[in-house]
């Protein structure tokens, strides 16, 4: 007799916790570490509250087999986007610094004085401030773990819509 798999349930509420902590972690580097956050980086925490979000919706859903896969297939493309904007910044990262892009104004100023599509097009394009690494641990920069992060929940969400209900 094999173990029983854990509940789908559970596989849901283990994605939203993994993204509690990478943006409670995010938030403590913020407020208390005091890294500013980039645009790239912001972007990348939309694509991780989304993934989050959805993974908490499909937990208290607990979809049966046709849900599961629906949420998923959302869940994985979130993560996947999430995972193109974070390898776009440690490709920026990895530039030499003759072909970096300028540095542009902080997301603050662009969101008062740009149209919000102008807005949303330097931050999923990133600048200058983009590719300076600020924070490493084990010779990996932040945008390399939220890379890290946004796969391991892809294959979570693509494992949790594959699987069979125990």
């Amino acid at each position: 007799m094999t173990p029983s798999l854990p509940g789908i349930r559970l596989g849901f509420v283990l994605m939203a916790a993994a993204v509690v902590a990478v943006l409670g972690y995010a938030l403590y580097a913020e407020w208390v570490d005091g890294l500013e956050p980039c645009p790239l980086c912001m972007t990348q925490r939309a694509f991780f509250l989304l993934v989050g979000l959805l993974a908490l919706v499909a937990a208290l859903h607990h979809p049966g087999r046709t849900g599961r896969a629906v949420y998923s297939g959302l869940i994985a493309l979130a993560a996947a986007g999430g995972a193109a904007v974070a390898g776009r910044q440690v490709w920026l990262q990895h530039l030499p610094p003759d072909q970096v892009p300028a540095c542009g104004p902080s997301l603050q100023y662009m969101l008062e004085m740009f149209p919000l599509s102008e807005t949303l097009q330097v931050m999923f394009r990133g600048d200058g401030n983009c590719a300076e690494v600020v924070w490493e641990f084990l010779g990996l920069s932040m945008p390399a773990w939220s890379l890290l992060c946004f796969v391991a929940l892809l294959l979570a969400a693509l494992v949790q819509g594959l699987r069979r209900a125990p």
